[in-house]
């Protein structure tokens, strides 16, 4: 979530020089938010219809990879949601952290943290069921925001009341402890250690504590339970962070992003091995999931911070950043305003001379063209949804 207050905001200019302003936040940081954020926001769109007007193998490739796996497994598309929430971690340290050594003691800052988290949840109801148009027995509390906002909030109290050592301590304890849960529980009618959609202790316990209805009937991808393994996901954004908040004259960039990428590296080898005890499961959100989502999420970190705050190649980075300052509006907006109508108002009639294969991604571009200048609007003008 962006944590920066209006007046530390990068400018356009700041953000198409080499310079980065002093006690700026990471850049990087904002430019993979708002790069994660362009693939729901219809970047998946353009891969969808190259792939049926084309027929390209490798359009077709991409295009199955920006989709959801049925069940067990993993595809690019399922690393969005966690990445969004690894990101928050890892703004986390910044924010908080600072405040910390200023000597905020943690219960001042506690009710913020609360509040923010809560605020998520709501947003979440009002994405899923609009105001006043649902009835309570058939709406769907389990939301992305939602689960953003809770997990977020549980690691920030985490970075809050406990040192280094214990942080670990609790991720360990949640991987070990949600893993135990899933397969040792079981599951009336059904047994334990079985982990299909009829039979898993978290579908099982969320129709029975989850008021409303689940999104897939007996199982909500965004659930109650599933939302403890999440915590560990921010918590792996705060690791992180706060590797990348130390001084460089304690561990020089080079050696963050080395750092970044070994623990990218090992979070992998370790979720394919427990790939084949606890299935990676992004609607479970298993722990070797966790691992598998942490694991490139701080590859893309790596990549993105190496890039642009350590290499200075930052001018590429202004199309994203104006998407990631402002990620909840870009996730919710599209429900609210038909960029669509607009987009085929402006440019339908250009487009209409193009062959249709070119027309049809003409429309895609359109459309995210549209989007991205609403986006820039608020940007320009500083006017950001801050939680």
């Amino acid at each position: 979530m962006p944590l920066t207050t209006i007046e530390n905001l990068p400018t356009e200019a700041q953000t198409k020089t080499n310079q980065q302003p002093k006690n700026q936040r990471l850049l990087s940081l904002d430019a993979l938010r708002g790069f994660d954020m362009f693939w729901i926001a219809g970047g998946e769109e353009i891969f969808f219809v190259l792939a049926k007007v084309t027929g390209w193998a490798w359009g077709i490739t991409i295009a199955q990879q920006l989709t959801h796996p049925e069940w067990h497994g993993f595809r690019a598309y399922d690393l969005i949601f966690p990445t969004f929430l690894f990101l928050a971690g890892v703004s986390t340290p910044f924010s908080l952290g600072s405040r910390l050594e200023k000597g905020v003691p943690p219960g001042a800052m506690i009710r913020k943290v609360i509040q923010r988290g809560l605020i998520l949840v709501f947003l979440g109801i009002i994405y899923n069921n609009g105001i006043f148009q649902t009835e309570w027995e058939n709406m769907r509390y389990g939301s992305v925001l939602g689960r953003i906002g809770l997990a977020g909030m549980f690691a920030q109290i985490i970075y809050l009341y406990f040192g280094f050592k214990a942080r670990w301590l609790w991720f360990a304890a949640l991987m070990l402890g949600y893993y135990a849960f899933m397969m040792l529980y079981p599951v009336p009618g059904c047994g334990a250690g079985l982990l299909t959609m009829d039979c898993n202790p978290a579908s099982y316990f969320d129709q029975i504590l989850v008021p409303g209805k689940l999104y897939k009937t007996i199982h909500d991808p965004e659930g109650l339970v599933t939302m403890i393994p999440a915590i560990g996901t921010g918590l792996l954004g705060i690791f992180a962070g706060e590797l990348l908040r130390k001084g460089n004259d304690l561990i020089s960039q080079q050696n963050k992003v080395f750092y970044l990428v070994a623990a990218g590296v090992i979070s992998l080898l370790i979720s394919i091995v427990w790939n084949h005890f606890f299935p990676i499961n992004k609607n479970l959100w298993t722990s070797s999931f966790v691992l598998c989502a942490g694991g490139f999420s701080a590859l893309l970190l790596a990549l993105f911070y190496w890039f642009i705050d350590v290499l200075n190649f930052r001018k590429w980075t202004f199309f994203f950043v104006v998407i990631g300052m402002n990620s909840i509006v870009i996730y919710m907006i599209g429900d609210f305003i038909n960029f669509g109508y607009t987009a085929h108002a402006l440019f339908g009639g250009i487009l209409d001379f193009l062959p249709e294969a070119a027309e049809k991604v003409g429309e895609v571009l359109a459309f995210i063209g549209v989007q991205w200048a609403f986006m820039y609007l608020l940007f320009k003008n500083k006017l950001f949804l801050k939680v």
